[in-house]
C-alpha cells in the first residue's frame, strides 16, 4: 500500500500497500476535499436529523472515517487501504490472518483447511468448503450461484489480462507454470483468452484448486489471505464490464447498499452469508483474552451496518469523533498531543470512557526516483551523486518532529522489526542528514549555480528544476514546505505536482513521476515482501522508483527460494546496501500508529496483516445512547 507527497497520513497497503498516509503508503496513501465541516454522519447525509440520530443510536452500526478515498471495489485493481478495507468484506480470499494470534497465522476462509503442498514445494492444492453461496446479483439472472474452485481460477488469471493494469501482478507472475505465457499471447493480440488452458491453474474437481509453480516459494501460500486473491464471478465481470469496480459482488459477510464514489460508502450485514461462529486460540495478551472471551461462539459478523466517511482534514474529523460521530478514529498526527503524552490518555478523554490503542503496523516510509527520468534516473556517478545529496539534505529527525509529531521512528533498513529479515543490529546510516556534504557532492560533480540566482543547473549548464509528486492535504502542503525549505538549502529549485493519491499512482505506475513520497504497510511477515518494491520485472507495478538492477534481482530470487538462514539475512542486507549505494529510494521513517476507539465498540483491534477489522468489531448500542 502507498501513500502521497506531504506528511504521510494514515493509509493504504501495499502492501496493503501502506499503507496503506497523506504523504505516502502502508497494501500504497492520501485525500480528497471534505466539504461541510460538521458532516460526518453518513446516516445524517439523507434522512431527518432527529429521526437519523435515533435510527443510527439504535442500530448497531459502525461508523469507520479515512483520510483518503477509494479507487475501486475490484480485487484485480486494489492496492490502497480504503479499497482494500472494503473488498475484503464483499469479496473472499481462501485463507484468512487469525484476527488474535500473534505471531500472525493463516488459517482457512472460503477453503476447508490450509492447502496440500506437494514434497517439492511445486503444487498447492485447495479445497473450498461446500455450500457458499454469492450474493444474488442480476448477472446470475434469478438463480443461486455457488462459489467454486473455478472462480479462483479465473480471478487469479484477470491479474494476468495487461487491460486490467493489475498492480497485485507480482504476486503471481514468474510463479504460476504456463501463466506467464498467456499475457505475453494478450500483448501480442489485444485480448486475453480466459479459455486458453494453463498448466500450472486446474480444477481437477468442482471444489478443487490445483496450482502448479514454476519455482518452490516460500510464502506461496500467504497470498491467499490478501484481499486481492478474493473470488469473483466470471459472469458477475462479463455483466458490469468496466464498472466492475463499483459493483463488488461476492461471497463475503457484508454487501455494498451504497456508493457515492469519493464520499460515501455503506455496507449491511449479507443475509445471505453462511453460519460463521468465532473460534480462537488461546492468547496471553489480556486485551486478546477479552475479546476471545466475547466473541467465542459468536456469530459473524456482529454488526448489521457499517458506515464510511472520506474526510481529508485532520481538525474535522477529531471534531466528528469528538461529536460521537466517528467510532474509530486513526489518530491525526497533528492533533496526538490533544490524545495522549507518551501513550497515556489525556483525562478529558479517559472521563469519556475513550480507549487509545497502539498498534505496531510493519511498515516502511521513503521518497523515490524514477530510475528513468532523464534527470534524476540513471545509474551513472553524476546521477547517484544527484540522488545522494537530495538525501543527505533530507533530515529525517527534523520531519518526524514537524511532520509527524513525534508519531514515527527514523528508518535504517527497509524491512521494518517484526518482519523476518529485519536485523536488530545493523547500522547502515539509511537517514544521514548532512547538507553541507549534499552541496560538495553536488559541486563536485558539476551542479553548480552558473548564473548567480541560488539555484543549480545541471552539469550540461541546462536548467534544473526537479517536480515533487504531492496531494492536496493541509499534511501535504506542511511537507511542500519543509521539502522547499530543505532543497533551498543545497540550491535546488524545486516545483510540485498536486493531484489526488489515486490519479498521482496511476502517474507513477506509469513511469510519470520524478520524485514523491510513498510508503508499504506488510502485506506478510516476510522481508520479500518488502524487497519485491525494488525488483526490476516489478516496475509499472509495485516497483515506483522504476528500479532495475541485476545484482538485486538476482539476490531477491535467491531469497524467494532459500529457506530462513544466515545466508537469507545476509541477501536481505546486501539489497538494503545497494539500495542506500544507488539511492532509487532515500529511506525516511516507520510510522507509530494510535486509534482512539469509543466505549460503546468492543472486539476491535487493529490486525498487522488485514486492512479491517469490521467483522468483529460489536456496538453496545445501550453505551451509545448515553454518549454525551
Amino acid at each position: 500500500m502507498k501513500p502521497g507527497s506531504a506528511a504521510p497520513t494514515r493509509g493504504e497497503r501495499g502492501g496493503r500497500k501502506v499503507s496503506k498516509s497523506g504523504e505516502c503508503c502502508p497494501r500504497w496513501v492520501t485525500g480528497r476535499p471534505w466539504r461541510v465541516l460538521g458532516l460526518i454522519g453518513l446516516a445524517l447525509l439523507l434522512a431527518e436529523p432527529g429521526k437519523a440520530a435515533s435510527q443510527t443510536a439504535e442500530a448497531k452500526t459502525l461508523r469507520i472515517v479515512f483520510q483518503t478515498p477509494e479507487a475501486s471495489f475490484d480485487p484485480g485493481s486494489v492496492s490502497d487501504e480504503v479499497s482494500i478495507s472494503v473488498t475484503e468484506n464483499i469479496i473472499e480470499p481462501l485463507l484468512r490472518s487469525d484476527y488474535l494470534a500473534r505471531p500472525a497465522k493463516l488459517v482457512p476462509n472460503t477453503a476447508e483447511g490450509l492447502p496440500e503442498v506437494s514434497a517439492d514445494g511445486l503444487s498447492y492444492t485447495f479445497r473450498l468448503r461446500k455450500g457458499i453461496f454469492f450474493t444474488p446479483d442480476p448477472a446470475f439472472k434469478g438463480k443461486p450461484r455457488e462459489l467454486v474452485a473455478a472462480d479462483y481460477a479465473y480471478s487469479i488469471r484477470r491479474h494476468f489480462d495487461p487491460k486490467l493494469k493489475s498492480p497485485s501482478l507480482w504476486l503471481f507472475a514468474g510463479k504460476i507454470a504456463g501463466a506467464d505465457a498467456t499475457r505475453e499471447a494478450a500483448l501480442k493480440t489485444g485480448r486475453y483468452d480466459y479459455d486458453a488452458p494453463v498448466a500450472g491453474l486446474e480444477t481437477p474437481e468442482r471444489h478443487s484448486l490445483r496450482i502448479r509453480l514454476a519455482r518452490p516459494d516460500r510464502n506461496f501460500a500467504q497470498v491467499f489471505a490478501m484481499a486481492v486473491t478474493g473470488a469473483l464471478a466470471r459472469e458477475v465481470v462479463e455483466h458490469y464490464g468496466q464498472d466492475i469496480g463499483g459493483h463488488p459482488v461476492g461471497t463475503g459477510p457484508f454487501v455494498l447498499k451504497e456508493y457515492r464514489r469519493g464520499n460515501k460508502i455503506v455496507l449491511e450485514a449479507n443475509p445471505h452469508f453462511r453460519e460463521l461462529r468465532f473460534a480462537a486460540e488461546t492468547n496471553p495478551d489480556p486485551e486478546r483474552q477479552a475479546i476471545a472471551r466475547r466473541l467465542h461462539g459468536q456469530r459473524l459478523p456482529r454488526v448489521q451496518r457499517v458506515e464510511v466517511a472520506i474526510i481529508e482534514e485532520p481538525q474535522s474529523r477529531w471534531l466528528a469523533f469528538l461529536n460521537g460521530e466517528i467510532d474509530v478514529l486513526p489518530l491525526p498526527r497533528d492533533l496526538a498531543e490533544l490524545a495522549h503524552r507518551n501513550g497515556k490518555l489525556s483525562p478529558e478523554l479517559a472521563a469519556k470512557g475513550v480507549r487509545l490503542q497502539a498498534h505496531p503496523v510493519p511498515n516502511v516510509y521513503f521518497f523515490f526516483f524514477n530510475m528513468d527520468d532523464p534527470v534524476v534516473g540513471g545509474y551513472t556517478p553524476e546521477k547517484i551523486a544527484l540522488r545522494r545529496a537530495i538525501a543527505l539534505a533530507y533530515d529525517t529527525d527534523e520531519a518526524i518532529r514537524q511532520l509527524f509529531k513525534g508519531e514515527a521512528i527514523p528508518a535504517q533498513q527497509i524491512i521494518p522489526a517484526d518482519v523476518y529479515g529485519h536485523d536488530p543490529k545493523a547500522q547502515l546510516k539509511a537517514t544521514r542528514f548532512n547538507p553541507a556534504e549534499a552541496r560538495a557532492l553536488l559541486d563536485r560533480f558539476g551542479y553548480r549555480d552558473r548564473d548567480g540566482d541560488g539555484y543549480r543547473e545541471l552539469p550540461d549548464g541546462k536548467p534544473m528544476v526537479l517536480e515533487r509528486a504531492s496531494v492536496t492535504s493541509t499534511e501535504a502542503r506542511q511537507a511542500d514546505e519543509f521539502w522547499k525549505r530543505s532543497m533551498d538549502a543545497i540550491g535546488i529549485r524545486l516545483s510540485f505536482r498536486k493531484d489526488k493519491l489515486p490519479e498521482l499512482r496511476k502517474l507513477h505506475r506509469a513511469g510519470k513521476i520524478q520524485l514523491m513520497s510513498e510508503g508499504w504497510n506488510a502485506d506478510y511477515p516476510d522481508g520479500e515482501n518488502f524487497m519485491q518494491l525494488l525488483y526490476g520485472p516489478n516496475a509499472g507495478q509495485e516497483n515506483a522508483a522504476r528500479f532495475k538492477l541485476p545484482e538485486f534481482d538476482r539476490l531477491y530470487e535467491d531469497t524467494r527460494n532459500l529457506p530462513d538462514s544466515l545466508e537469507r539475512l545476509g541477501k536481505f542486507r546486501r539489497m538494503t546496501e545497494l539500495v542506500i549505494a544507488y539511492a532509487p529510494w532515500r529511506l525516511t521513517h516507520h510510522l507509530t500508529e494510535h486509534d482512539l476507539v469509543q466505549p460503546w465498540v468492543t472486539n476491535y483491534l487493529k490486525h498487522s496483516f488485514q486492512a479491517s477489522s469490521w467483522i468483529y468489531a460489536d456496538i453496545d448500542a445501550a453505551k451509545r445512547r448515553g454518549k454525551p
